[in-house]
């Protein structure tokens, strides 16, 4: 499937689904430029995107393959694909592999994650197999232990291993750990999580030969994002043209940001998603201009809507659904999610407000009772704190006037991600 144009994608969302067809109702009949349109509310979105009887689709979901994209267990959020809308992701996205170093006869191990929906393995093997260089794929995936990794890619003679952070630093653990050595690394292609300095210098001590560099920015949910660019800094990416446009939009006000340098949160339409329309849908991180290219973007970290805290993927309305259902006293009055990096690992800090003149009594039970909420919903982010990738899940307490708010429009900041980038 070609890219189609903005003005019959918007008709066609418009005409055969639901929720754009309520989300669209006040606008003129022609109304046909992103700026005309409202930014896609996640949350009402994924209410909306349910498996069953979904007002997003298009259409009856007859012909798709189905994968799960974050949420919660209780509430699972699904994002659909047809066999034509997938063909067209992955190939352009093989396309931007080429961007990151990838040469012809490569050896590229495959170690994200698959299987229970998941898309990330199955995505990066695709468009491996659709790149316009030849490449040898390597389907390890990242559920397979290092003890057994280590020597298929020492006997394979992988040259790139691709994967998230956190899966190639528990590697290159075991790398450094037993002495092997993996010399024909030449290439660590990450993706789903930043990457740091402190893992940087861990890679480098497994992998001396090895450069690490982003695979590409695209998720399952909004599809298309970012291909690399070649340069220094790894966060830098530019649009799919013509299969996507990504918009960086201010903080407080949703007015486009068009000047290098000044952050605001990335807003993506896909322009080759018929079934399941992607039109001004908040990706979830921040960004800024760069003005080094046309198109190019420097990745800042997660906006609002999400946080990534080593592999693990949460929405603020996670936590604020756990401090709901924990604190049946309504001692809470404000709640932000603060992460952190210490130690070599990512830590999530839930800091929670109480109103003045609170006492303070039973907060250690009603902190705990909360962490076990969360966990409850995300159990995820506890299997990774006992595999030793991220720290447990903490409160601290403070007032709602010790809460960060924008300093433009006072309004409440909902994650705060204090790690360092680089």
């Amino acid at each position: 499937m070609s890219a189609q144009q903005l003005s019959d994608l918007i008709r066609f969302a418009r005409h055969n689904s639901p929720f754009y067809r309520d989300l669209y109702a006040s606008l003129p009949p022609h109304a046909d430029r992103l700026t005309d349109l409202p930014v896609v509310d996640q949350k009402e979105f994924w209410a909306a995107n349910t498996l069953h009887d979904s007002r997003v689709l298009t259409g009856p979901l007859s012909e798709a393959t189905v994968y799960k994209t974050g949420g919660t267990t209780g509430s699972p959020k699904f994002s659909v694909y047809t066999r034509d809308e997938w063909r067209t992701f992955v190939t352009s996205f093989g396309q931007g592999l080429v961007d990151t170093g990838l040469r012809p006869g490569h050896r590229v191990a495959d170690l994200f994650y698959a299987g229970e929906l998941y898309a990330s393995f199955l995505f990066v093997l695709d468009s491996l197999a659709h790149a316009p260089v030849d490449n040898v794929r390597l389907p390890i995936g990242g559920g397979a232990p290092p003890e057994t990794t280590i020597p298929t890619l020492r006997d394979l003679a992988a040259q790139v291993l691709a994967g998230t952070p956190t899966t190639l630093c528990r590697l290159a653990e075991q790398v450094v750990s037993t002495g092997v050595r993996l010399d024909s690394v030449e290439l660590l292609l990450f993706g789903g999580e930043a990457l740091f300095d402190d893992q940087r210098r861990l890679l480098a001590t497994a992998f001396p030969r090895a450069e690490a560099r982003s695979v590409g920015y695209a998720s399952v949910d909004a599809g298309l994002l970012g291909r690399p660019v070649p340069g220094p800094d790894a966060r830098v990416h530019r649009a799919f043209t013509p299969y996507s446009v990504v918009e960086i939009l201010d903080d407080s006000t949703d007015e486009p940001v068009t000047e290098p340098g000044r952050p605001g949160r990335v807003v993506v339409t896909s322009l080759f998603r018929r079934l399941m329309p992607i039109i001004r849908y908040p990706a979830g991180d921040r960004a800024e201009w760069t003005g080094t290219g046309p198109g190019h973007f420097r990745i800042l970290g997660r906006a609002e809507e999400g946080v990534r805290v080593g592999p693990v993927s949460l929405y603020t309305q996670d936590a604020q659904d756990a401090v709901t259902a924990a604190d049946t006293a309504g001692q809470v009055v404000g709640m932000q999610l603060v992460v952190r990096r210490w130690d070599g690992r990512d830590g999530l800090v839930l800091r929670l407000a109480t109103a003045p003149g609170d006492p303070g009594h039973g907060r250690e039970q009603l902190a705990g009772a909360v962490v076990a909420e969360l966990e409850a919903v995300r159990p995820l982010y506890l299997e990774s704190v006992r595999a030793g990738f991220v720290h447990p899940l903490s409160v601290e307490w403070a007032r709602h006037r010790d809460l960060a708010v924008n300093p433009r429009s006072g309004k409440l900041v909902r994650v705060l991600d204090e790690r360092p980038t680089a």
